[in-house]
C-alpha cells in the first residue's frame, strides 16, 4: 500500500480541554496515530477516555486546541467554514447511537437525504438490498425496530460513498443479537465499498473484528496495534 494510503488519516499531537481555571479539564492530552485507507479502526476506551471528543474532531464537528487532523493530505484546521462544510458533506459519513431519522419520511426517503449531499452517491436500491431494508423501503421510522432504524441511519451515512464512516457507539442502544447484526452490516459495508471505518466503543469484544485498534485512557493513546487474527462480527461474544 502506498505511503499516502497507509497514512490516509493522521492524528498529530491533538489536544483538547474544556472549561477554565480550576474547572479546566484536559480531555485529549496529545493524541498521535495514523489510519490506513480502507481500514476498520476501533477507538477503544472507557467512558471519559476522550474517544467521542476525538471522533468529533476527526469529523470536523469540534476543533482541537492544538495539533491537527490530516485526511488525504488536507489539514482540517486550515479549511474555512465553507470548505469544512463541503468536506463533511462530500467525504464523511456519521453513524450515532441515536438514529436521528426524519419521522415523516419513509426508509428510502431518509436514505435519499444523504444522497443529496454527494456528487458520487451509491445506487439506493442496491444499498437497500445490502442493508436488508428493500422490502421495508416504504415504511416510516416508527414502523421499524431499533435495529432496522439503525440500518437506515447507516444507509443514510454510507449512500454518500464517504471516504470515512465515523461510528460513535452505534450499538449502544441495541440488544446483544441486534448489536451483532449491526456490526456485521458495518463489516460488510467496509468490505463491499472500501470506506475507512472509525468506530468508537467501550466494548472490548469489538476490537477483535477490527484491522486496527487504538486503546485510549485519560486522553492519551495507551496502545496502538494492528489485529493480525481478526474474527467476523457474528463470531464475537461478550
Amino acid at each position: 500500500m502506498p505511503e499516502e494510503e497507509l497514512k490516509f488519516l493522521n492524528v498529530v499531537d491533538v489536544k483538547k480541554a474544556y472549561g477554565s481555571g480550576q474547572a479546566r479539564q484536559e480531555v485529549l492530552r496529545g493524541m498521535n496515530f495514523s489510519v490506513a485507507k480502507g481500514e476498520f479502526c476501533v477507538l477503544l476506551g472507557p467512558s471519559g477516555s476522550g474517544k467521542s471528543t476525538l471522533l468529533n474532531i476527526i469529523g470536523g464537528i469540534d476543533h482541537a486546541d492544538s495539533g491537527y487532523i490530516c485526511i488525504a493530505g488536507d489539514r482540517l484546521e486550515e479549511l474555512n467554514e465553507k470548505r469544512l462544510t463541503e468536506y463533511r458533506r462530500q467525504h464523511l459519513g456519521y453513524v450515532f447511537q441515536m438514529y436521528n431519522l426524519i419521522p415523516n419520511l419513509n426508509v428510502k426517503e431518509n436514505i435519499e437525504v444523504g444522497a443529496y449531499l454527494s456528487q458520487n452517491s451509491l445506487d439506493i436500491d442496491d444499498l437497500l438490498h445490502t442493508l436488508g431494508l428493500y422490502e421495508h423501503r416504504h415504511k416510516l421510522p416508527n414502523q421499524l425496530s431499533g435495529g432496522q432504524q439503525q440500518r437506515v441511519s447507516i444507509g443514510r451515512a454510507i449512500v454518500k460513498n464517504p471516504d470515512i464512516l465515523l461510528c460513535d457507539e452505534p450499538t449502544g442502544a441495541l440488544d446483544y443479537n441486534t448489536s451483532k447484526e449491526i456490526l456485521k452490516l458495518i463489516e460488510e459495508v467496509n468490505q463491499k465499498y472500501g470506506n475507512t471505518v472509525i468506530m468508537v466503543t467501550h466494548n472490548e469484544a469489538i476490537r477483535l473484528m477490527a484491522d486496527h485498534v487504538v486503546k485510549l485512557r485519560d486522553g492519551v493513546v495507551r496502545k496502538n496495534e494492528t489485529n493480525d487474527h481478526k474474527i467476523s462480527a457474528m463470531d464475537l461474544e461478550w
